[in-house]
């Protein structure tokens, strides 16, 4: 009879210690990677903000903001070389050229707006029938003009035949293109609102998901640790121990990255890029408020149209309570900017605000006086001062627009770089934490597994 000996089973407990190393490890490592994701994600995310508002879209509207100030200016110019008659060679030719340089700017926020539109259907028609509606309206203004230098006039009103050609083009470009120009910006903009709204809502949700996240991962770390300390009877591992610190620092720098950013994407849009559109909206309606003043002298027919136009504008751009333009010209030019509504009422503020504040008061101060002229019948005199004081009231009014502008503009890149270069710092980093934590964790593992081979 044969005796065999055969060596005892494992025990049970050693033979699960291995089992719950691997478990505790493999739910550890499910818990860095979510982390990682969530990191990757949120990343990914106020990226695509940033790209799209600072780098793309956004530029890209307030570019096709300029197609309504190139319009206006390109009505306005027509009306100033017409009403100056044959006294002003120099300075009707000068509105000509400005009408050239304008004519070529609306050309190029076109395109660009084309370029914006990609595959929207709705947009590229817009635009068509923009460019169609700024073919007929540049025949019809090229005509009054060609028509106006054949037919010599004092400063003031020119032919009736002239008067009605530019009705036509001035109609045109107020009833049809600068609604179309309006709309179209209004439309681009909404791919900014859109993307805003939309990080806005998704980048706090995963900055949460990276807390969350974090502190899972954290726990497993702790647990693993504990569980490998109080099985083998020894202290923390270190390898485990900077495990732990190196999550720590990824969870809070990735965290703090996210909060940046969305600060910065926050900053971007309402300090920025709102106020930005508002200015160029507030520059092409004033731009079109002095044109109506060469209009309310070219066709006196339509006067009085002209100057309620010329209130609405201004109502538009600055408001107060005020039934006309006499009661409008007196609040304005009597008062503080404080209380005032309209696009300019909330851009109003600081050093630069005061200063286009005045500079808008005194504008409407001259159009007070170049409106006493008029009314006086001194048409000459109301020419000189349209040309004179009032549009050197208006360059200056104009110029404090851009210089606030200006200032938005330097705020909006500021926040995308910084938003941009912080990302920059946290893409950076993801890789090298992956690759660390990932090793340390091996290490402070593998060794323990190894006991049981």
């Amino acid at each position: 009879m044969t005796i065999v000996q055969t060596r005892p089973a494992p025990a049970p407990a050693r033979r699960g210690v291995p089992g719950r190393i691997r478990v505790i490890s493999g739910v550890t490592a499910a818990a860095l990677a979510l982390l990682f994701a969530a990191l990757a994600a949120g990343a990914w995310t106020v990226g695509d903000g940033l790209r799209v508002i600072g780098r793309d879209a956004g530029p890209q509207v307030v570019a096709t903001a300029g197609l309504y100030l190139a319009l206006s200016d390109m009505d306005a110019q027509v009306a100033d070389a017409l009403v100056m008659g044959e006294a002003y060679d120099r300075e009707r030719q000068q509105s000509v050229d400005r009408y050239e340089r304008r004519r070529s700017e609306a050309n190029q926020a076109l395109l660009k707006a084309f370029e914006l539109s990609g595959d929207n259907e709705a947009e590229r028609r817009t635009v068509q029938s923009v460019l169609d509606g700024l073919g007929r309206y540049e025949r019809l203004a090229a005509q009054a003009l060609l028509l106006d230098q054949r037919s010599p006039h004092p400063p003031g009103p020119p032919a009736d035949d002239v008067v009605l050609l530019h009705r036509q083009a001035t109609d045109l470009m107020r009833l049809v293109l600068l609604p179309q120009a309006y709309n179209l910006t209004l439309e681009n903009g909404t791919i900014v609102r859109r993307t805003y709204d939309d990080k806005a809502l998704t980048v706090p949700l995963l900055r949460g998901a990276v807390v969350l996240a974090g502190l899972l991962a954290l726990g497993c770390l702790l647990v693993l640790q504990v569980y490998l300390a109080r099985r083998f009877r020894r202290v923390f591992g270190p390898a485990l121990l900077a495990a732990t610190v190196a999550t720590a620092v990824a969870l809070l720098f990735g965290s703090n990255v996210l909060a940046q950013d969305e600060q910065a994407l926050r900053e971007a849009k309402t300090a920025g890029f709102d106020s930005m559109l508002t200015l160029a909206r507030a520059r092409a309606i004033s731009n079109s408020m002095q044109g109506d003043q060469s209009r309310y002298l070219l066709d006196k027919a339509r006067a009085d149209t002209y100057e309620h136009m010329y209130l609405d504008k201004s109502l538009s751009v600055l408001y107060v309570e005020a039934g006309n333009l006499e009661t409008y010209h007196a609040k304005v030019t009597g008062r503080s900017g404080e209380g005032f509504r309209g696009l300019l009422g909330p851009e109003l503020v600081g050093r630069s605000g005061e200063a286009a504040m005045d500079a808008y008061r005194r504008f409407q101060a001259a159009d007070m006086d170049f409106r006493a002229r008029a009314a006086d019948g001194r048409v000459r005199e109301a020419v000189e001062a349209r040309l004179g004081p009032v549009g050197e009231a208006f360059d200056a009014y104009d110029r404090s627009l851009v210089a606030l502008s200006e200032q938005h503009e330097s705020a909006f890149e500021r926040a995308i770089g910084r938003g941009e270069n912080t990302l920059d710092g946290l893409w950076r980093l993801l890789p090298f934490a992956i690759g660390v934590i990932g090793l340390l964790v091996v290490a402070g593992v593998w060794p323990r597994l190894k006991e049981y081979r």
